[in-house]
């Protein structure tokens, strides 16, 4: 008797990660295997640092050797055939540029987060590692997804509204040759929306969903991650980008919306039972000129 749970013969669709692992559970390589499986996504990674962390302090990283890095995603996709992946923390120029290099050969649709700057402030990569990755990685990229602080790094500019984000979004397009995401939580603006600025093949949009007021910094810790973990998600399960971005957008709504207590005063962004689909716009600007 056969008692394999699955005998058919469509693959599960499976996608993977490359970032640093997060100890305590909030962010890196934990959130998006978390978020691969509530998408119904089989998850695997290839873990470039490893920290000793929780919500609240960072009390080591070790940083994995860059060739280990490339052997862990060409071991994978040995067999496992993987089409969708999404980059987080990757802390060296060596180890960007054996991801790059890793992107290419094994033709990987690749979503980066360029984890430069926690949401702390911190700065987590050195200009070496970010110039690296603006040659090398980004032009095997389909999409980035940077926060403000990390736009300002790549621009060297300061960005201080809706419309500079928009001009920063085309810019970042022009400056990294594929589509991006523009996360604009860290805007110091009261606003009922988060708006972020989407920039593909040129064209603007303004992806929309409500802003959630949080009472402890921990309960957006990850969001960045998860964010762009969903799109790898939505894309890996054949949704075009603007589904892909609409539905990832939702899913980060609702994990902030339905965080989980983890100890005492403690909360986590968790996967939502809700659906916010209906709460998310996303609406065409100008086009490039």
């Amino acid at each position: 008797m056969n008692d394999k749970k699955n005998t058919s013969v469509e693959f599960y669709p499976a996608a993977l990660t490359i970032a640093g692992s997060d100890s305590g559970g909030g962010a890196g390589i934990q959130t998006d295997l978390r978020t691969f499986n509530a998408y119904g996504i089989f998850g695997c990674s290839a873990i470039t640092s490893v920290t000793a962390q929780n919500p609240f302090e960072v009390s080591a990283i070790v940083n994995i050797p860059a060739e280990t890095v490339a052997l862990q995603i060409d071991t994978v996709l040995k067999e496992i055939p993987v089409k969708f992946a999404k980059s987080g923390m990757l802390p060296t120029a060596e180890c960007i540029e054996a991801v790059a290099d890793a992107v290419k050969r094994h033709k990987l649709f690749l979503i980066c987060d360029p984890v430069a700057v926690a949401s702390s402030g911190a700065v987590l990569q050195k200009k070496e590692a970010l110039d690296t990755m603006k040659q090398l990685l980004f032009p095997q990229c389909k999409w980035i997804t940077p926060n403000i602080p990390e736009a300002e790094m790549l621009l060297n500019r300061k960005i201080r509204d809706f419309n500079a984000m928009k001009k920063a979004a085309l810019e970042l397009y022009e400056l990294a040759g594929c589509n991006v995401l523009l996360k604009g939580g860290h805007l110091e603006a009261e606003s009922q929306y988060c708006s972020d600025a989407v920039c593909v093949k040129g064209d603007l949009f303004t992806l929309k969903s409500p802003a959630v007021e949080f009472d402890t910094a921990t309960e957006s810790h990850g969001s960045g991650c998860t964010l762009s973990a969903a799109i790898t998600a939505g894309f890996a399960m054949g949704m075009d980008w603007k589904n892909s971005l609409i539905d990832a957008k939702a899913f980060v709504l609702g994990s902030m919306r339905e965080t989980a207590q983890i100890g005492p005063e403690v909360f986590a962004m968790y996967p939502p039972t809700g659906d916010c689909r209906h709460e998310v716009s996303l609406s065409a600007n100008s086009r490039k000129k």
